[in-house]
């Protein structure tokens, strides 16, 4: 793994490289992730994995034609070849009226803040092989587990740099740390399995192997002996660690790339009140150890923090640059890079918390459904259908009942967008965060 000032060495020798080939403009990018995971089963190690993969990625511009080329190997000799490959490849190219680098008056200046997303340790086996046989156990523990998919825990590290050639370049690494079981309660066709997870940058940050161990033995004994679910128009209620995946599905609606293509469900309704007027989702990438933090985007623009919808609106789409240019509007700081053209993504997102607690938020509910689990991705992008399978608890006379399983739920996200109503209880823990959430009126069949 090379260093970041290394990896931006490389990735600047090689925007100067293409550049004297002949191309009008390039960028490049190194990514590197080295990581190690041990997992135990029923108290027996099972898995050691050590993985280390490295990648420079360079685009080029000739005119308004484009192409991308990446390798794994940084000999000097082998870059010289992927840059006259790709010079050539790019003359080659169709005509893109869109291509092109992020506008060089906008580019990020200075030194890269530190949002301590480094706690500088390496990867410890023995460390590692404890902890996984820790949270194991201690959903083991948990009366009524039967069986275990077992208990893994992890550690990685990053690096990331980006240069272009016309005079941005930045890097930055960081380390993660994460841990996990899996387990199942019950016996025969009766069996029920659930699971626990948490990650961080820091170890210090990481929840206990004893809480998420127990978390995922809980679970699971409680989807034991599930129910049918109530049919019809009814309440429905997310549990947090299933609910953001509403916030995804808004974030693929405004991301640029599927306004420009004219796909998003959300074309024509920028400004359309499409939550309640208290609803906030902020996107926050300058967060101290946060999951996606970062203090510029994939083509090298300075990021800020926004609130993607405020006051019930969403306020404008996530753009890079090409599809800004095509909606003859201004890139936002959200380009992603994987090598390759660019696409669009947040940081760390979370809805706001709301101002009820989750108990008062289902109190007045006769019956309905609290959610654990969503299955499948029947959702449409162009009309906004939703349609997914799911699990989870009964909601009856105001509390949760017994579990339930093999049920669908259906509605349209406009429809669910509206009648989205937060409780409060937000925590961070992940990349995108949110509250328990209640959406009333959609349409629930029980298979």
């Amino acid at each position: 793994m090379l260093s970041v000032s290394e990896a931006l060495d490389r990735a600047q020798m090689l925007c100067a490289a293409a550049t004297k080939a002949g191309a009008d403009a390039a960028d490049a990018l190194y990514y590197c992730n080295a990581a190690t995971s041990v997992s135990m089963r029923l108290g027996a190690l099972e898995d050691v994995e050590r993985s280390e993969g490295q990648d420079i990625s360079l685009r080029v511009f000739v005119g308004q034609r484009s192409a991308s080329v990446s390798t794994a190997d940084m000999d000097a000799a082998e870059l010289a070849k992927l840059v006259e490959r790709c010079v050539a490849m790019a003359r080659e190219a169709p005509q893109d009226p869109y291509a092109g680098l992020a506008p060089a008056d906008r580019l990020f200046t200075g030194p890269v803040p530190d949002f301590d997303l480094d706690d500088g340790s390496e990867a410890d086996p023995q460390a590692l092989r404890e902890a996984a046989l820790a949270v194991e156990e201690a959903a083991r523990a948990v009366a009524g587990v039967t069986n275990s998919e077992g208990g893994s825990a992890s550690h990685s590290r990053t690096r990331f740099a980006l240069a272009t050639s016309h005079g941005f370049a930045g890097g930055y690494g960081s380390s993660g740390h994460s841990l996990s079981a899996s387990v199942i309660a019950g016996e025969g066709a009766s069996m029920q399995r659930d699971y626990g997870w948490h990650s961080a940058h820091h170890l210090s940050d990481l929840e206990s192997a004893a809480e998420i161990g127990a978390r995922a033995g809980t679970r699971a004994v409680a989807r034991l002996n599930p129910g049918k679910a109530p049919v019809g128009k009814v309440p429905v209620v997310l549990d947090p660690r299933i609910g953001s995946s509403i916030v995804g599905h808004l974030l693929g609606a405004i991301a640029g790339p599927a306004i420009a293509r004219g796909t998003s469900f959300l074309l024509g309704k920028e400004e359309r009140a499409l939550f309640d007027s208290a609803i906030v989702v902020r996107d926050e990438p300058h967060r101290p150890r946060g999951l996606r933090s970062r203090a510029f985007d994939g083509e090298g623009l300075p990021t800020a923090a926004r609130d993607i919808v405020a006051d019930g609106r969403i306020t404008g789409w996530l753009l890079d640059t090409a599809s800004a240019k095509q909606l003859g509007l201004e890139p936002t700081g959200h380009a992603s890079r994987g090598g390759g053209a660019s696409g669009v993504s947040a940081s760390n997102l979370h809805l706001a918390a709301g101002s009820i607690t989750p108990d008062a938020l289902i109190a007045d509910i006769d019956r309905g459904v609290y959610i654990t689990e969503l299955i499948g991705q029947g959702v449409n992008p162009v009309t906004g259908d939703y349609s997914r399978g799911a699990s989870g608890f009964l909601i009856e006379g105001g509390r949760i009942a017994g579990p339930i399983a093999e049920f669908t739920i259906a509605g349209n996200l406009i429809d669910m967008f509206a009648a989205l109503v937060p409780a409060d209880d937000l925590v961070f823990r992940h990349g995108t965060n949110v509250p328990t959430l209640r959406i009333d009126g959609m349409t629930v069949a029980s298979s």
